[in-house]
This record gives structure tokens, sequence and C-alpha cells, in this order.
């Protein structure tokens, strides 16, 4: 009955607004550059509620039947090696603001490794790390609607560059399609990927794409057209290709 009341007063009054947190963590992807041990993330809440957030890692193995394994990181216990540090492990962000996360690895880097990220709001409780007493977890929780509870969270992932890096693609071009080809040891990421009319001023909207180290993807050549994008390398000036229908 009281679910029934909130929609209704949702659907009959636009004008209310629901307090509450509302994080973002900009981009999805972040890259550990070959010469860098740490990263730093920021999380900002664009609410008008202190968001409580609990961050988690997870290392993704991949296996040589191509499955993808998660192995989850312990970013909650102190004690023991762990070779990525998630710190902190809990984020309280006011109103309107902002905190930084850092991300520091000391693990093997022989090959690129890749790490999934969890951001989660949450509703705080006593003993969970927040320093919250009871009376005020409980206080928290009425002051965001009444309890309506519009937590969303968000994933990342972070790619681990080996300490020998090498970013290097090959294009096999035929009639109808070309191919990329990552020939390197570290993901590629082919930044601002659009296909043009031949005057390079009528595109399509930019995407990126991500190739792995060994991975390939073809792409539909057509007469009169173009195709750019361009390859970022960590540290190294970004290259630009045009392939040419």
């Amino acid at each position: 009955m009281k679910f029934i009341i909130i929609l209704a007063c949702l659907v009959l009054c636009p004008s209310v607004v629901l307090a509450g947190p509302k994080i973002s963590i900009g981009t999805l992807s972040d890259y550990l550059r070959a010469d860098r041990n740490v990263v730093v993330k920021r999380v900002f809440n664009h609410g008008d509620a202190t968001a409580f957030v609990k961050v988690r890692a997870w290392e993704l193995v991949r296996e040589p039947d191509g499955t993808v394994r998660e192995i989850p990181l312990d970013v909650d216990t102190a004690g023991g090696k762990r070779e990525l540090v998630v710190s902190p492990a809990r984020l309280i962000i006011p109103a309107s603001g902002m905190q930084s996360v850092r991300l520091l690895f000391s693990g093997a880097r022989d090959q690129e490794r890749y790490f999934r990220l969890r951001f989660n709001p949450v509703l705080p409780n006593a003993g969970d790390g927040f320093e919250l007493t009871e009376k005020e977890a409980d206080a928290y929780e009425v002051s965001i609607s009444g309890g309506v509870q519009m937590l969303a969270g968000f994933g990342s992932l972070l790619y681990v560059r080996p300490k020998e890096v090498a970013h290097q693609l090959a294009i096999d071009e035929e009639s109808s399609r070309f191919v990329v080809r990552n020939v390197g040891n570290a993901t590629a990421v082919l930044d601002r990927f659009r296909r043009c009319q031949g005057d390079g001023l009528d595109c399509d909207p930019a995407v990126v794409h991500h190739l792995p180290p060994g991975g390939e993807r073809a792409f539909e050549k057509k007469p009169g057209e173009i195709y750019v994008f361009t390859h970022r390398r960590g540290a190294l000036t970004p290259l630009p290709y045009e392939i040419k229908g």
C-alpha cells in the first residue's frame, strides 16, 4: 500500500523531487601505463544527499577456452598482500561533492592484466565501516525520501599495461572489408572510430573499440566512404588511421 501511494504521488505530482545520492565515476575504462603504478579515479555525487559508497574489485583472468574467470579481491579486509589495493574502499561523499580513489598496483606485469571495479551506493549500517551509529544510520535512511531506495551503482574496467609494453596494429584490406589486428601485447584502443562519406564531413557518431592482444575485428568497406580512427598508445602520441573504400 505504501508503494502504491508513493507511485501515485510521483505520477500526479511531477514537481516532487526525491532526495538521494546520485553518483558518477567518469570514464568506464581506465589504463595504468607501463611507467606508472597508481591510477586516481574520481567519484562524484550529483545528488542532494550524502552518498555512502562501497568499492570492490575483481581480477579478470582469460582461460584457454576463451571464457573469463572473475577472482574477487578482498578490498575490505586489512592485512595480507594484495596486488591491487583500492584506497579507500569506503567513500562518504557529500551532496554535490567528490572524492578520489587510488588504485595502487604492485603485482607482476609480464603481461597485460585486467580488473573489474564496482562502485555501489549503500544504506549504511552500524559497524559496516562507515563509523555511523545505529541511530545515525536510521536517520539517513529516513532522510532519503522516507526509505525510497534509488541507489544506482556503476562498474568500470582497469587495464594494467605490461612492463615492456608494445602497441602495434596490422591492417589487412580486402575489396569489401578491412581487418584490424592487434599484434602488440596490450589492449588496442581504437578511439573515435567513425565511417564518413568521401568528403569527410558527413560522419557517423564516433565510437570506441577495444582489441585485446592477439584480437582482431573486421569492418565492412564500401566505395566512396572513408573510415578513420585514432590508435591510443599510452604515453606515446596517438596514431591516426584512414582507410578508403
